[in-house]
């Protein structure tokens, strides 16, 4: 009974993400036919202009908002496992925030000097951002009991990072800086192929090691004693968590901004789908939902007000805070 809940959920997610998808490509200001796209993808020669809108802006876009979306609802989760807390996200956490300095740092620095930056420079500039509001936000852990608390010294580093990073973005005098400002405000607008394969490589490399984690992980939800007993080593795979959730955020960051409650929402929004916290289930339930969630939003940022676009954070969360405070109701109820 439970396998055909979860093949059922598993069929809804795909079903989303490929309806999601051919949306994406087909609307936007200018509208292309299904046949059309389909044309277009099966290499039939077609409308130029068409075709070029398809393969080189909608397409490698959608592709990305997909992957990345997935990604960061994985790097939630990792976070809500790590922390023991529902409302724990790198968007929360300040864990996105910190990674959006060091790049718009780097982003700055290549601009002035008139140089590329690389696909990989700009995901190590925010793994590393990534590493050291981590590194704050774990040690305001062992300083503070309360979670609450931690939630909130994670919210005051991410203003903090975002204060200076608008700071950067507002003084930085160059041309091409109205880009940096899109980014910095979220946005998966400008994606180009070669984006894609290194952000693809990226995700789904840390995807699949997370996947084999996913014993661990359920062990250490049972509790850090149990976990222990049960012959995990504690110290190596909390250091696990934390680089592989700060490599799928910092991936994120790198090539989309900041992109909120994506992280916090869809975790529990798969959780309930499911009716379970396995994680055999939860990882690819996770990233598939993420990977809609993102799709849907990407399309209501572009089509809603279209030409003018809006920033993923915005859309994301309109979405997202009502699962937050959700989440926050429930648990209060329980407790109560």
């Amino acid at each position: 009974m439970k396998h055909s809940r979860y093949g059922m959920a598993y069929g809804v997610l795909v079903l989303l993400v490929l309806m999601f998808l051919v949306v994406n490509i087909c609307a936007g200001s200018v509208s292309i036919p299904f046949s059309e796209v389909l044309s277009i993808l099966g290499g039939e020669k077609g409308d130029d202009v068409f075709a070029d809108i398809v393969l080189q802006i909608r397409f490698p876009r959608a592709l990305a908002a997909a992957i990345l979306g997935g990604g960061l609802a994985l790097s939630g989760y990792l976070l809500q496992t790590f922390f023991h807390n529902p409302i724990a996200g790198p968007f929360i956490l300040g864990i996105s925030s910190g990674a959006k300095l060091v790049v718009a740092l780097v982003m700055v620095a290549a601009l002035q000097r008139a140089t590329a930056v690389s696909s990989m420079v700009m995901i190590l500039a925010a793994f590393a951002g990534a590493m050291i509001a981590m590194g704050f936000v774990l040690l305001m852990s062992r300083v503070m009991e309360q979670m609450s608390m931690l939630i909130v010294s994670g919210v005051m580093i991410g203003y903090i990072c975002t204060a200076i990073t608008d700071f950067i973005v507002t003084f930085a005098e160059d041309a091409e800086i109205v880009n940096l400002h899109n980014w910095s405000k979220g946005s998966f607008s400008g994606i180009s192929w070669d984006n894609v394969a290194v952000l693809a490589f990226v995700i789904f490399f840390t995807t699949f090691f997370v996947f084999l984690m996913s014993k661990p992980i359920s062990a250490y939800q049972m509790g850090e004693s149990y976990a222990g007993n049960m012959g995990l080593n504690l110290p190596l795979f909390r250091v696990l968590l934390v680089l592989l959730s700060s490599i799928l955020s910092a991936c994120v960051t790198a090539f989309a901004g900041p992109v909120s409650f994506v992280g916090i929402a869809v975790p529990h929004l798969v959780k309930s789908l499911f009716g379970t916290a396995k994680p055999i289930w939860m990882i690819p339930g996770c990233f598939l939902g993420g990977a809609a969630f993102c799709l849907f939003c990407d399309l209501l940022a572009r089509v809603m007000f279209a030409p003018t676009e809006l920033s993923i954070s915005t859309v994301t969360a309109i979405f997202g805070a009502p699962v937050v405070i959700f989440i926050m109701l429930r648990r209060k109820k329980e407790r109560g």
